[in-house]
């Protein structure tokens, strides 16, 4: 079972790989928290820190790893432009025009990104399932 150690390490192991120009100017947490069939994650400034929460039902193995790594790479991109972080914020809405999913293919998430794609047309029946038993 995955769980917040499991969850800390890929953050870093993610941001080390694909996010390395990205300054960790703040403290960031990531933790296992909700159970949504709609949000996989979000991001949000507690203080001086940043919280990345990661949809709990993901501690569940049945969801596949990279379901959980683009999770982790989404909410970094919102990061690094300055959602809920102190760098500076380059846009003014977080995902307007595309930004996030186009600054993924450019870090080389595209292939996740389709897998991700394909994998979301069984979501709602893996995601009653999980609800039902977590």
């Amino acid at each position: 079972m995955r769980d917040d150690r499991w969850l800390n390490n890929r953050l870093n192991q993610i941001w080390e790989k694909f996010f390395p120009e990205v300054k960790r100017k703040n403290n960031v947490v990531i933790r296992f928290k909700g159970r949504s069939i709609g949000q996989f994650g979000y991001i949000k400034r507690i203080k001086e820190d940043t919280l990345i929460v990661i949809n709990s039902l993901f501690r569940d193995e049945r969801v596949p790893s990279f379901i959980v790594y683009n999770t982790i790479a989404h909410e970094l991109v919102h990061y690094m432009h300055g959602f809920h972080s102190p760098l500076e914020k380059k846009y003014k809405h977080p995902h307007k025009g595309g930004v996030v999913d186009k600054e993924l293919r450019k870090k080389g998430f595209s292939e996740l990104l389709k897998k991700e794609k394909e994998w979301m047309k069984g979501w709602e029946k893996l995601y009653k399932e999980l609800k039902n038993y977590a």
